[in-house]
């Protein structure tokens, strides 16, 4: 099989690799196309130590099912976290916090950047008719951006800040316009701008940013210096939900989010069902996102061009 594999830090393209036989409940999927996002990115750069096949953003077939044969055929997506079903946190209905879980691509089950992946059937999604691979491969982020609004509750009155409209931050912003809250988001470049304003989100640069402003800011950008925006701009009781995971350690003063009495949100993966009738109904279309497609092939010239500043989606096709 051939596919991306990552050791120490070093991605190479195989053609070696076994193809995965899917375990006690699991199905065999072929990958249809894949994304690279921000966390794999960071998996090379060290964020979590990984061995295996990188990747965890698709859309694919099933190709077999033992045990659920009906499957067969189905274009599916799936959700990244393999998770046991009895521990603490999963019988408390926190999955996604699972003791014992394996991830997708990240941590001990190997992803999508190749040309099959297996995944429990419990993890899959079947993707509606209208929706076309490009953008149903979006779909994992998608229900991440979503996420933030299982976890906060968004007033119509509320002013909504997003630092670091990427990849990610883009459908962040996209998704919090559809709540009715006013929603801004801090640009760096003319095209996060235009690709705002369909939805509505009013475009600010860093100097127009008014301190203490925001009731909710989601910092998306993964690096310090947009954190510290982040919480210049919300106000007291406020509360800043933090989206970004990165390589290495970051110098906060807490003593002023004790003084503001500031609340904090870490939020991680999201729900698919919602993110696949955004797309199925056309409230959110991603596809001005992608900048690129390649081979699996050439697989490393991909991840170099999504490591680009102001790059937003590069796609792989296995």
């Amino acid at each position: 099989m051939r596919g991306l594999w990552l050791e120490q830090q070093t991605l190479t393209y195989r053609e070696d690799l076994p193809i995965p036989e899917p375990g006690p409940g699991e199905a065999l999927l072929r990958v249809r196309l894949a994304g690279i996002c921000a966390t794999d990115l960071e998996m090379v750069r060290g964020y979590y130590p990984f061995t295996g096949v990188p990747g965890h953003e698709f859309v694919g077939e099933v190709v077999t099912a033992p045990e659920a044969p009906e499957w067969v055929g189905r274009r599916v997506v799936g959700e990244i976290n393999l998770t046991c079903g009895t521990c603490r946190f999963c019988r408390r209905g926190m999955p996604t916090h699972c003791e014992n879980r394996t991830v997708l691509g990240i941590l001990g089950h190997d992803g999508v950047f190749a040309e099959y992946t297996t995944l429990p059937v419990a993890n899959l999604h079947p993707v509606p008719d209208g929706v076309p691979d490009e953008m149903a491969v979006f779909t994992e982020p998608l229900a991440a951006a979503l996420e933030i609004q299982q976890q906060v509750h968004i007033r119509p009155t509320d002013r909504v800040l997003v630092v670091g409209v990427g990849r990610l931050g883009q459908l962040i912003a996209w998704t919090l316009s559809l709540t009715g809250a006013e929603v801004f988001a801090m640009v760096r470049r003319e095209r996060q701008r235009a690709l705002l304003a369909p939805y509505g989100v009013r475009a600010l640069t860093a100097e127009e940013v008014s301190p203490r402003s925001m009731d909710l800011v989601v910092e998306a950008t993964g690096n310090p210096q947009g954190l510290a925006l982040a919480k210049h701009a919300l106000r007291p009781r406020g509360t800043l939900v933090l989206k970004s995971t990165f390589a290495g350690d970051t110098t906060l003063n807490l003593a002023s989010f004790v003084v503001d009495e500031v609340t904090v949100v870490g939020s991680r993966c999201g729900p698919f069902a919602p993110a696949l009738r955004h797309l199925a109904q056309g409230r959110i279309d991603p596809r001005p996102l992608i900048e690129a497609r390649y081979p699996l092939a050439g697989g490393l010239a991909a991840f170099d061009h999504a490591a680009r500043a102001g790059v937003f989606k590069v796609l792989l096709e296995p």
